[in-house]
């Protein structure tokens, strides 16, 4: 009989030792995240703003961690959010626990190799060549100069961790100082290996209760021989509706000739002129197909493509064999072996890739097809005179096999965020998760048959590498908001629909109206940024308040002081949909330009959308529509950030309440007081302002 005090009394002692008050929804989470502990099931939880998800997952991680003594891992998407779990949650309540459970928990961050310091590349003097574009004077000497403090800055660091560096270092110089997983010689072929910065933090990440990471290195571990990860049985993933976005990244390649002149440098020193040269025939080819190659999807591989791709491949190869295997014989040739290591780990990227290239049009149906490529235009440089070169991307067609023979079937797996039901269930994110379309939550209903709602079957328990692992429960914890009484979701209704070219005049218009009848405190959120600078350019012409623009400064600094002048507006696309966490009355008005589908020219989202009817589901609804919804509901919830808060959520887009997706899309986001008569929501605005 275990004397670990159960989850709610422990629940309860965090709150009383943090001031907090109790919560409902945070209760009901905690309870559920200690039931999924407990039966090894899945469990996908929506818990809103002000709900104290946080604290609800890591109480039952920890005395799940402390009973069993078995490390958890907790993954994150944002920098901002490992930060506040490392620096401000875990700290807190660690303290507040450590007498129930008659010892204080502990905890640690780990992150990918390439954010630490590499103490062998730093002292070896085993930096890369710089990229062809930096051979400008003022851009070398920074670099240079940035170096120069990194390396000053590895005698006094104690973790050799990027985000421990103030003020930070452009990618060009880091890179000088880092290496990635595949290129580190190992702390065994390594004299630097006991002082090893990754080394101590991965050391440090074994020994504690919990563990702190991102969504890339979750990615890194499910994918490689290697277990990068300390040994778990539970996997918390916060922020969990960027899954799948942060796993398609890790397991997309691109390729170009300046990528194959980069590796032919790397490796120019290692093996003869002949091969050398050979190699860098091979990505001079490369660059002549691909400027002569449309920018949209490969339905086929061209048979000029197959030649030059073969080409490359023999190439790569090639060079490899010449340079041979890493030899490690005393500390006098780690400079050598780091420069070979290197080459090596370049080499191998590459030729994997052309191969996965090669091998991508091999199944006949589209539908099938593990991957997706394309060509696309690149900008290198930010100056003016930046240069254009295209660029051959591939990515996985889908990751839900991956995340269900890896992450799912190895741990029990909580996924949570404030934005996890689409059309008011969990199906459309289980099923690209890779877990059958419906749970057995409250908010899920019974499978009618075996085919989910997106045309993909459902797995069998089978499919899984555990018996239970294929099981899964939904629940939604609310939120403490009174939403229909704090706010009121406005649809305008009378205006046009957006087009493509620009803001229509009448929506300008209505923008202006908005936006004084608040007295500024707007939040713009815009599908792009021609037209966040677009309109943020009218509204300072035609209203007396302020107007900040994403790009005028860092996104940080524009929220910073967005939040402190009530009277401002902030523009701006992506990042601010949901990054920004404005309280009190600098924020009563979002305004939304238009619904958030995907570009109808991106190429991997149209390539998932065919997949999907191909297999009898609606590929619409599947993948644009539930890009939208989540993009929707993600930026409806910058509004309300406590419970004193009030205002207007505007969407500038009539198709919301007149197309047939509009209930669909509606049904995402939280029961705000629904309108679309313009008067009603100004005369709100005004009332609130006064």
């Amino acid at each position: 009989m275990s004397n670990t005090p159960p989850v709610t009394t422990l629940l309860d002692a965090a709150v009383t030792a943090l001031n907090g008050r109790r919560r409902d929804g945070q209760v009901a989470m905690a309870s559920a995240v200690a039931h999924a502990i407990d039966t090894g099931e899945h469990l996908a939880v929506q818990a809103g703003t002000g709900t104290g998800k946080s604290l609800a997952y890591l109480v039952p991680a920890i005395r799940h961690a402390v009973e069993s003594g078995r490390t958890v891992v907790v993954s994150t998407a944002t920098i901002a959010l490992q930060r506040q779990l490392i620096e401000r949650d875990l700290p807190r309540l660690a303290a507040a626990l450590a007498k129930p459970l008659g010892r204080e928990p502990t905890f640690a961050i780990l992150k990918g190799r390439s954010n630490y310091l590499c103490l062998n590349k730093i002292h070896a003097g085993t930096a890369d060549e710089p990229d062809v574009e930096l051979f400008d004077p003022f851009e070398l000497s920074r670099t240079g100069r940035e170096v120069t403090r990194l390396r000053e800055w590895s005698s006094d660091t104690e973790t050799g961790d990027r985000d421990d560096l103030t003020p930070g270092v452009a990618d060009r110089a880091w890179r000088q100082v880092s290496v990635s997983a595949r290129e580190c010689l190992g702390a065994g072929n390594c004299s630097y290996g006991e002082d090893c910065f990754a080394e101590n933090a991965r050391r440090r990440s074994g020994k504690v209760d919990v563990v702190v990471t991102n969504h890339a290195l979750l990615a890194i571990d499910a994918t490689s021989p290697a277990s990068i990860l300390p040994e778990h049985d539970v996997v918390i993933i916060d922020e969990a509706h960027e899954l799948v976005d942060r796993i398609t990244s890790v397991s997309t390649a691109e390729v170009s000739a300046a990528v194959v002149a980069a590796v032919a440098r790397r490796c120019g020193k290692l093996v003869d002129e002949e091969t050398a040269d050979a190699l860098m025939g091979a990505g001079d080819q490369l660059g002549e197909l691909l400027a002569d190659a449309p920018h949209r999807q490969w339905m086929g591989l061209p048979a000029s493509a197959a030649a030059v791709l073969v080409s490359l491949r023999d190439r790569l190869w090639q060079t490899r064999t010449a340079i041979g295997p890493v030899r490690m014989s005393g500390s006098s040739d780690e400079s050598a072996a780091a420069a070979r290591s290197a080459a090596l780990t370049s080499l191998d990227e590459l030729h994997d890739t052309i191969v996965r290239l090669l091998g991508a049009f091999d199944e006949p149906d589209e539908s099938k097809r593990r991957d997706v490529v394309w060509v696309a235009e690149e900008r290198v440089g930010r100056s003016a005179a930046a240069e254009s070169r295209s660029v051959l991307h591939i990515a996985p067609l889908s990751v839900g096999g991956l995340l269900r023979a890896t992450l799912f079937a190895k741990a029990t797996v909580v996924l949570t965020s404030a934005t996890l039901t689409i059309g008011g269930n969990f199906d459309a994110l289980a099923a690209t998760w890779g877990l059958p379309a419906a749970g057995r939550g409250t908010d899920t209903p019974a499978p009618v048959n075996d085919v989910t709602a997106s045309g993909r079957a459902v797995p069998a328990d089978s499919d899984f590498g555990r018996p239970d692992s294929g099981r899964w429960t939904g629940l939604d914890a609310g939120s403490p908001f009174d939403y229909p009484r704090s706010a009121i979701l406005y649809v305008a209704k009378h205006l046009p629909r957006p087009g493509r070219a620009g803001i229509a005049d009448s929506t300008m218009d209505e923008l202006a109206a908005l936006v004084d009848a608040a007295g500024g405190r707007t939040l713009g959120l815009f599908s792009s940024m021609r037209a966040a600078r677009e309109a943020a350019e009218a509204i300072r012409e035609r209203c007396a308040h302020p107007v900040l623009c994403q790009g005028d400064d860092t996104t940080s600094s524009l929220v910073r002081r967005f939040a402190e002048d009530p009277e401002t507006c902030l523009f701006g696309t992506l990042s601010l949909w949901q990054g920004v966490d404005v309280p009190g009355p600098s924020l009563s008005l979002v305004i939304i330009d238009r619904i958030p589908f995907p570009r109808p020219d991106d190429p991997l989202l149209t390539a998932r959308q065919r997949a999907v009817d191909a297999r009898g589901g609606n590929g619409f609804l599947s993948v644009a529509a539930n890009h939208a919804a989540l993009l929707l509901a993600q930026g409806a919830g910058r509004l309300l950030r406590s419970v004193d808060d009030r205002g207007v959520v505007a969407v500038l887009d009539s198709r919301l309440a007149t197309a047939g997706y509009g209930g669909y899309l509606m049904a995402s986001l939280p029961p705000f007081w629904r309108t679309t008569d313009p008067k009603t929501v100004r005369s709100a605005l005004q009332r609130l302002k006064a």
